[in-house]
C-alpha cells in the first residue's frame, strides 16, 4: 500500500512516539501470528521479514526472520538469507542512482531533477506533444505524464532500442501532470539513463557499484543467474483453480511458478528499473537503515546517497489512493497519500510512514519506514496468490509492535478481499457477431503499432483451424488444461508479454468478448498433467470487434491500458477513439 501528505507539512505537524516501546517485536506471540496468517489463507509458501529500530544512542535493534516454504520443488524453508523478488521497491534503487547521476557535477550531459527526457534518450517521443516535449526526470517518477501503464504492451524480447520507437503509439489517458497514473514504463526509461550518459553502465551496474556493494548488501542483485546459483532463491507459489467460495483458506493445487523474468543477468534488462531487484530479509534491513538515516552508511556513518535524494524521492508530487484509506473501518487509523519517486508518504494511527508496495508474478514485497519513529519494517513473500494481502496484514502488525502500540485487526479487514472477483458473464442465448463471415472471419493476425502483433485463433467445433492455428487448436487441451471452454467460441492468441503467455477472448454477445490472460506453466514430477494453467490478467476488460471499410479491427476497453483511479473511460465517435487500444487485421 502507497500513503502520503505533503513531506513538509509532516514534518512539522507530527512528533515521536510517546509509547513504551517493546525490547523485541518477533516475540513467540507474533511468530505464531505470522505462522497463524499462513495457514489460515492455506499458503503453500512463506514469508520473510526484517524490523530495525535506531535507539537514542545511536544503537540498532534489528530483527529478522523466516517462516514457510520457500521452494515446493525441495521443500526449503524460508530464512532471513531466502532471496525474494521485491518487484516495485525495485524503483526507490532506481530514483537513487536517478538522483546518483543529478548529483554528479562531472556528468556529461550535466542531468538535474527536471532534465526534458527529449534531451538525453534517443528517440523519446510519446503520443501527446506536449507531454513529449515537457517531461522531465520528475514527472516519470510521478507518475504524471498522461500515460497510463500500458503494461501488455511490452514483452519478454524488449530491450530500450525495441521499446522507446513504441512509446509514441500508445494512447494517453489524461492531459500532462493532470494525475497520477503508476506507470512501470516510465521507470524502464528512467533506468536507461546511467547508460545514455558519460557513465555508458547499465543501471544494473550502476546500482550494483554505487549502492549495493558500499553497503555491503552482498546478496542484492539484478541478476537472476547470481541469484539462482547460490541455492537461496524462492521460487513463487501459487495454487491451480484456486477458489476462496467455501471460505479460508480456500481450495487449490498447489504449484511452483518460474521465475518471473531470467534474462538480462548482471547488465540487468528493461524491466530493471520497475522491478528487477532480488534480495533478502537481511539485505532489506541494511537498506532501511541507510533510509532511516537518509543515505548514510549504518556503520561508517559515510554518505552513501545524498540526503538530497532521498528528500526528494520522499516529497509528494502526485496525489495517489490505493483504496486502503477508502475503507470505511480504515479511515481512522490512514491518511491520504501523496507519491513522490517509489515512496508514499502519508501517516498510520498518527505516526508519518514512508513506503512502497512491490508485486510480480511469484513475489510480493512491502518495504515501510518511520522516520519519526526511527523503524522500518520489511515483509517479503513468494505466495503469488494472497500474499500482496497478507503482506499488509503482517507489515501492520510489526508496526504496531515496533511502536508498542495495541495491535490494530487488519486481519479481518484484509481477508474480506479473498474472493472478492467480477468477471463479464456469458450469457446463455449469446448472438453471434454481426461481423460478415462471422466468428470464422474474426481470426487472424492483428496490430497495434505500440503493442506489436495478435494472432487470435478460433477454438469453435464448427470451424476448420487455419494451417497457422492447427497446431494450437489441437495441443490447446494439453498446454491449457481447463483453459478454454468448448462451448464458446473462443480466440487464443500465444504472446510473448511479460504479465501473460496466451491472450483469451471468450465471446460473450454479438462482437462483444471477455479478455483473460493465461499462463500455461509446466508441472512437477506430474507425468499426468504436465502443464497447468494460471489465470493472470484482472477481470474487467473486453475486446468488442468492428468492421470499418472492409477491414476488421478490435477495442480493447474496461480498463486493460490501466489508467489511474477516476480517469474516465475513452469517448469519441469512431471504434478507434472510444477503445484504450486499438488492433487492427493485417493478415
Amino acid at each position: 500500500m502507497r500513503y502520503s501528505l505533503c513531506f513538509s507539512i509532516l514534518v512539522g505537524a507530527l512528533s515521536a512516539s510517546a509509547q513504551t516501546i517493546p525490547n523485541n517485536v518477533l516475540t513467540p506471540e507474533v511468530d505464531a501470528f505470522i505462522e497463524g496468517i499462513l495457514s489460515t489463507v492455506g499458503s503453500p509458501g512463506g514469508v520473510s521479514v526484517a524490523v530495525v529500530r535506531l535507539d537514542p544512542s545511536g544503537g540498532w535493534n534489528v530483527e529478522t526472520k523466516g517462516y514457510g516454504i520457500a521452494r515446493l520443488s525441495d521443500n526449503a524453508s524460508v530464512t532471513a538469507d531466502t532471496l525474494f523478488s521485491i518487484g516495485s521497491n525495485s524503483k526507490l534503487f532506481t530514483v537513487s542512482g536517478t538522483g546518483l547521476l543529478v548529483s554528479n557535477e562531472s556528468l556529461t550531459p550535466k542531468l538535474s531533477w527536471e532534465t526534458k527526457l527529449a534531451s538525453v534518450i534517443p528517440g523519446w517521443k510519446l503520443a501527446d506533444p506536449f507531454a513529449s516535449d515537457k517531461s522531465s526526470i520528475i514527472d516519470l517518477m510521478g507518475h504524471r505524464t498522461g500515460l497510463p501503464r500500458h503494461d501488455f504492451m511490452y514483452r519478454t524480447d524488449d530491450t530500450f532500442v525495441s521499446l522507446i520507437p513504441r512509446l509514441r503509439f500508445l494512447k494517453p489517458s489524461t492531459e500532462f501532470r493532470e494525475t497520477f497514473q503508476y506507470n512501470n514504463i516510465m521507470y524502464a526509461m528512467l533506468s536507461y539513463l546511467p547508460q545514455v550518459v558519460s557513465t555508458k553502465t547499465p543501471l544494473a551496474r550502476y546500482v550494483k557499484k554505487n549502492i549495493f556493494d558500499p553497503l555491503g548488501m552482498n546478496s542484492t542483485t539484478y541478476s537472476f543467474d547470481v541469484a539462482n546459483a547460490g541455492g537461496k532463491l524462492s521460487y513463487g507459489v501459487s495454487r491451480e483453480n484456486i477458489s476462496f467460495a467455501g471460505g479460508l483458506p480456500g481450495t487449490g493445487t498447489p504449484r511452483q511458478l518460474p521465475f518471473w523474468y531470467e534474462k538480462g543477468g548482471e547488465d540487468g534488462n528493461f524491466m530493471s528499473g520497475p522491478g528487477g531487484v532480488i534480495s533478502s530479509a537481511n539485505d532489506m534491513a541494511t537498506w532501511l537503515k541507510t533510509l532511516l538515516l537518509w543515505g548514510k552508511h549504518p556503520e561508517t556513518n559515510q554518505t552513501v546517497i545524498p540526503s538530497t535524494v532521498l528528500r526528494r524521492a520522499a516529497s509528494g508530487i502526485t496525489v495517489e489512493d490505493d483504496g486502503i484509506s477508502g475503507l470505511p473501518i480504515a479511515q481512522s487509523v490512514l491518511s491520504p497519500a501523496v507519491y513522490g519517486g517509489g515512496q508514499g508518504i502519508g501517516t498510520y494511527r498518527g505516526h508519518v510512514v514512508i513506503e512502497h508496495p512491490g508485486d510480480v508474478i511469484g513475489a510480493h514485497s512491502q518495504l515501510s519506514r518511520l522516520p519519526f519513529d526511527n523503524v522500518g519494517v520489511a515483509v517479503l513473500t513468494n505466495d503469488d496468490d494472497t500474499g500482496a494481502i497478507f503482506n499488509e496484514i503482517i507489515k501492520f502488525r510489526l508496526i504496531d509492535g515496533a511502536l508498542g502500540l495495541e495491535p490494530y485487526n487488519w486481519t479481518d479487514i484484509m481477508l474480506e478481499q479473498l474472493g472478492q472477483t467480477s468477471s463479464v458473464a456469458t450469457p446463455g442465448n449469446a448472438s453471434d457477431p454481426t461481423i460478415p463471415g462471422g466468428f470464422a472471419a474474426l481470426e487472424g493476425t492483428y496490430n497495434n503499432p505500440g503493442y506489436g502483433n495478435w494472432s487470435l485463433c478460433l477454438f469453435d467445433p464448427s470451424h476448420q483451424p487455419s494451417n497457422a492455428c492447427k497446431e494450437l487448436v489441437a495441443n490447446a487441451s494439453t498446454i491449457l488444461p481447463g483453459g478454454i471452454n468448448s462451448t464458446i467460441p473462443t480466440l487464443l492468441s500465444p504472446s510473448s508479454s511479460i504479465w501473460f503467455n496466451y491472450l483469451k477472448l471468450e465471446h460473450v454477445d454479438g462482437n462483444v468478448f471477455s479478455i483473460t490472460g493465461l499462463f500455461s506453466y509446466p508441472t512437477l514430477n506430474d507425468t499426468k498433467q504436465p502443464f497447468w494453467t494460471r489465470v493472470s490478467s484482472a477481470p474487467g476488460p473486453q475486446a468488442e470487434f468492428f468492421s470499418l471499410n472492409g477491414t476488421i479491427g478490435f477495442g480493447l476497453s474496461g480498463g486493460i491500458w490501466g489508467a489511474g483511479l477516476g480517469v474516465p473511460d475513452p469517448q469519441g465517435d469512431t471504434p478507434q477513439d472510444r477503445s484504450e487500444v486499438w488492433m487492427e487485421k493485417i493478415a
